[in-house]
């Protein structure tokens, strides 16, 4: 007669069953006090920052025009939401700025990932181009806007082709220096498995390089905001850039802090998304 042999499930099981949730819990709790914690620390920063220009205002160090309260600012941010500056809303404004820098730095992406591949693929390439992007990226916005204008003008060219150039090459290079950094080994497997050559770049070498080349596409979007409000002094309206220009042609501070602000929270939204899209796109980045 077979006897069934059953599993045991004595103290021992259910004391380790019980530590695993109680380590799982622990961990839930101690991530949950982390968040909270650093969302802590950072209102404490803001809140601080804002007291201080707060007090330095009412002390009356510098005048208005020089320095204006927290106060101010918040109301010019109430008035140009609802009643408009230079003949456009606030979020009016906003919607041009992020067009263009959405619309160069997308251009200047695309184009330094491919740059980036050639480069990183191609030593005559690397030998011919290199010094070129390290030359264009050296340049500041300011000493090729004139050219641009007289090259398309007064009207969106200049801006969007101002901001192309200043985003692209930050990702070519950084496209091309973790293409030289693929190991030799990757690209022996992948031909043994029988990868064609022609598609080693789009298999291996790219999403090998992808944690680099999104790390570059950040640092060119914060090139292109740094960039937006030179691109918007030749007829940038609407426009953020435009906005503190017409601003400080008139000396209004308080307008011109605010487009400030709103430059500076919305390249910390597009930052933090692209941060999101690294986390999902090389979820192995920093981990063995």
């Amino acid at each position: 007669m077979n006897t069934a042999v059953r599993p045991r499930t004595g103290p021992t099981d259910r004391g380790s069953g019980t530590r695993l949730n109680s380590d799982n819990s622990t961990r839930s709790r101690f991530h949950l006090s982390a968040a909270a914690r650093s969302l802590g620390l950072r209102a404490l920063a803001v809140g601080g920052f804002l007291l201080l220009w707060w007090a330095v205002a009412r002390a009356e160090i510098w005048p208005p025009v020089i320095l204006p309260p927290p106060h101010a600012v918040w109301e010019q941010a109430v008035a140009t939401t609802t009643e408009g500056f230079s003949g456009s809303t606030l979020p009016e404004h906003l919607w041009a700025s992020m067009r263009r820098i959405l619309t160069g730095s997308g251009y200047g992406t695309a184009g330094g990932i491919l740059l980036g591949l050639l480069i990183g693929l191609v030593p005559a390439l690397r030998v011919m181009l290199g010094p070129l992007i390290s030359f264009v990226r050296a340049l500041p916005p300011l000493a090729y806007l004139s050219l641009l204008v007289i090259w398309f003008g007064i009207n969106e060219e200049p801006k969007i082709w101002l901001l192309i150039i200043a985003s692209l090459p930050p990702v070519a290079v950084a496209t091309a220096d973790a293409v030289r950094n693929v190991g030799p080994d990757y690209l022996h497997a992948a031909r043994s498995l029988g990868a064609r050559s022609w598609r080693l770049p789009l298999w291996i070498v790219l999403p090998h390089a992808l944690p680099e080349v999104i790390t570059g596409v950040r640092i060119a979007v914060g090139v292109a905001y740094t960039s937006v409000v030179a691109a918007e002094t030749v007829n940038g309206l609407p426009g953020i850039g435009g906005m503190i220009r017409e601003a400080q042609r008139f000396n209004q501070t308080d307008i011109v802090i605010l487009g400030l602000f709103v430059i500076g929270l919305s390249g910390l939204l597009i930052d933090g998304i692209l941060q999101r899209i690294d986390r999902i796109l090389a979820p192995w980045r920093g981990r063995t």
